[in-house]
């Protein structure tokens, strides 16, 4: 080939191997060069309008191969992959043009395809390099997320032993609530009680005053003299020795008189209805409606006074007794029933018993720090806390410095006031 005059210009030495590389890259190959028959009928070459047709330059055909180019709309999006054929389009173009420029062998237009040839390479190596940071963008992304999700995932599998943990601890909880509840409930039953005994002392107070309370002690302590005076005859009438039997309850007491051995017999009687019970305040009012507390033991055989009555019978009577009295054991049988005999013996007990019971009761209604207190055998006689149980007219006044033989009635502290005791005195 001649030159076109001047100094002739040099092509790039290595666009043969670019051509090369690239025709392998993107699978173009150049089917054939055919030489023609007859080179003079073979027209001038001339620029290819269409890169897909077969193109003749200088008598030699060029059979182009269509680019082939896997669908990958899963990686690319739709408008870089159609910028991405049309750089191939535009490259492939460039290829043939710049194979035309060699035949004839042309140095400017070699030139000026190379250098579109290499333009559009370096397109499509940077929108290789963008793909890639894209690419890199996304895996790094889907990492991240990848490592977030594989943390929720941990997290998530520890919550089932946490919750379980928190749910036995829930359940301690309200079992100690639990225990917490019945304690409360306890409390309150108690504080409960309290109020009501509170409430019925206020208004049990203005009726239950101290003089109402020193005669409910006179009754009670009549009652017991008027129990011991059947209960003194039918000894006497069943012919019980009264002497020895008063000897057996004070055997060391010094009588003015032998009558005053009653005495004897009723500190019996009241030792033994004295024993054994609290200072507790409770309503009286009830067995207090009664004209006849019989009546109110009939009716209520299961009450507190029903069951008071029914025990201290069982103890002021002995079996012995009540055989020598009435020829049987009715009375204690019925008793023993829960039932209570309607006999003119068990009344006057029942009366003596009830006021005994009223009297328990009304004490610390009028001041829930009453006391009942005795006085011992020896002691002196004092008319602060005594009295005498030897009645008026019988004796002279008894004077202070005296001997106490046996108490007959235990005195009580209401408040201030000293109820006085029933003591029998010696000479």
């Amino acid at each position: 080939m001649e030159s076109a005059g001047g100094k002739p210009l040099k092509p790039s030495s290595n666009i043969s191997d670019i051509v090369s590389k690239f025709a392998k890259v993107c699978k173009l190959r150049s089917i054939g060069v055919h030489q023609p028959h007859n080179s003079s009928n073979a027209p001038s070459g001339e620029d290819s309008s269409d890169v897909t047709e077969d193109t003749e330059c200088g008598g030699v055909k060029i059979h182009p191969q269509p680019v082939e180019v896997k669908g990958e709309s899963k990686i690319c999006g739709g408008e870089e992959l159609s910028k991405l054929f049309d750089i191939v389009s535009t490259l492939k173009l460039a290829y043939v043009q710049l194979q035309e420029a060699h035949l004839p062998y042309n140095p400017k237009k070699i030139i000026a395809a190379d250098e579109r040839f290499m333009a559009e390479l370096e397109a499509i190596c940077k929108m290789k390099r963008a793909y890639k940071e894209k690419q890199f963008v996304k895996l790094k992304s889907e990492s991240s997320r990848s490592v977030i999700l594989k943390k929720k995932i941990e997290l998530n599998e520890k919550l089932p032993e946490e919750f379980k943990l928190q749910m036995e601890v829930n359940n301690f909880e309200i079992i100690c609530l639990h225990k917490e509840l019945r304690d409360l409930n306890l409390v309150n039953a108690t504080l409960a009680e309290k109020v009501k005994q509170m409430s019925l002392q206020r208004k049990t107070t203005r009726v239950w005053t101290i003089t109402r309370f020193q005669d409910t002690y006179r009754a009670a302590s009549k009652s017991i003299h008027d129990f011991a005076k059947p209960l003194i005859s039918l000894m006497k009438a069943t012919g019980w020795d009264l002497d020895l039997a008063a000897k057996a309850i004070e055997a060391e007491a010094a009588y003015l008189k032998r009558s005053h051995k009653k005495y004897a017999f009723e500190a019996y009687i009241s030792r033994r209805m004295f024993s054994g019970i609290s200072l507790k305040s409770y309503n009286v009012d009830g067995i207090m409606r009664y004209d006849d507390p019989i009546d109110a033991l009939i009716e209520n055989p299961y009450s507190d006074f029903a069951r008071y009555c029914g025990e201290k019978y069982l103890q002021v009577v002995h079996p012995m007794m009540e055989t020598r009295f009435f020829g049987n054991l009715d009375h204690r049988t019925l008793v023993l029933s829960g039932k209570h005999p309607r006999t003119s013996f068990y009344q006057i007990f029942a009366r003596m018993a009830r006021w005994i019971w009223v009297l328990h009761g009304i004490a610390p209604l009028i001041d829930s720090e009453a006391k009942m207190f005795a006085v011992k055998r020896g002691k002196e006689f004092s008319h602060v806390y005594m009295e005498s149980v030897v009645e008026d007219g019988e004796d002279a006044a008894v004077s202070d410095g005296r001997k106490v033989e046996f108490m007959v009635v235990p005195g009580f502290k209401i408040l201030e006031t000293l109820v006085k005791s029933h003591v029998y005195v010696s000479k």
